[in-house]
């Protein structure tokens, strides 16, 4: 697929692997909504820098996990830019929670990342999906996780919740075929806040990992832009870890 004109929403697209999406989808031509629920100025510096290099780009709050604001969200994306083409479903939540600690684990830690990291890429997809079927041509990426594959993670919900997102991806292939391609990229560890304070453990880690690397955001956007644009893929789970899950 071309991508030079299209119209992409990525959610939690301020920061971290969304930022550098948006950022490589718009050196692309791409048209991007950042997507955003509390970090608006991290988004609005997204837009901003998207601007600067001659993009075009809006900044859109929405919390993924409330039906109704997603539809609305992708009312106004298509009144700006008239569809929406592509969908990087980024947005996800963590709770660092010790594997072993089960009493630890409170409902409302299962509700919360299931809500956002599981239902908020569904609801984002069906709320795309018309506007890509009327086209006959739409792509989508959910951005899954190793820990959804080895149940190694921040948290038991949050490795579960991945598992759950890189089922989605199988299902939602099948039911937006042939027009919409559904694929699913699966970081290792990656570089972002959500190891501000445990950089300690990020570098113990590098040395475990087959390249002695930890991804960057810039890593993971990179794979992201390279399979919206591929027209012959679907359904499929992609790891890029460094060797990580070997």
């Amino acid at each position: 697929m071309d991508l030079t004109n299209k119209a992409a929403l990525v959610t939690g697209g301020g920061t971290g692997i969304g930022r550098a999406t948006s950022m490589a989808l718009a050196s692309k031509g791409v048209r991007v909504a950042v997507n955003y629920s509390r970090s608006k100025a991290d988004a609005e510096e997204t837009v901003e820098l998207i601007r600067m290099a001659g993009g075009t780009a809006i900044a859109i709050q929405a919390d993924v996990s409330k039906d109704n604001e997603v539809k609305e969200m992708v009312n106004t994306i298509v009144q700006r830019f008239g569809t929406v083409d592509l969908l990087v479903n980024n947005a996800s939540i963590t709770r660092h929670i010790p594997l072993e600690r089960l009493e630890d684990v409170k409902e409302e830690d299962w509700d919360e990342l299931y809500d956002v990291n599981v239902k908020g890429m569904f609801y984002c997809a069906r709320a795309v999906s018309s506007y890509m079927k009327e086209k006959k041509q739409g792509a989508i990426v959910n951005v899954g996780s190793i820990a959804g594959v080895t149940g190694l993670g921040s948290s038991l919900p949050y490795a579960v919740s991945k598992a759950a997102v890189h089922g989605l991806t199988k299902s939602l292939a099948r039911a937006l075929a042939p027009e919409i391609r559904v694929c699913c990229v699966v970081p290792g560890a990656v570089a972002t806040r959500w190891w501000e304070g445990r950089e300690e453990i990020m570098v113990r880690l590098a040395g475990q990992i087959l390249l002695q690397r930890i991804s960057t955001p810039e890593d993971i956007a990179g794979l992201i832009t390279a399979v919206l644009q591929q027209d012959s893929m679907t359904g499929q789970m992609i790891t890029v870890d460094g060797g990580q899950s070997l």
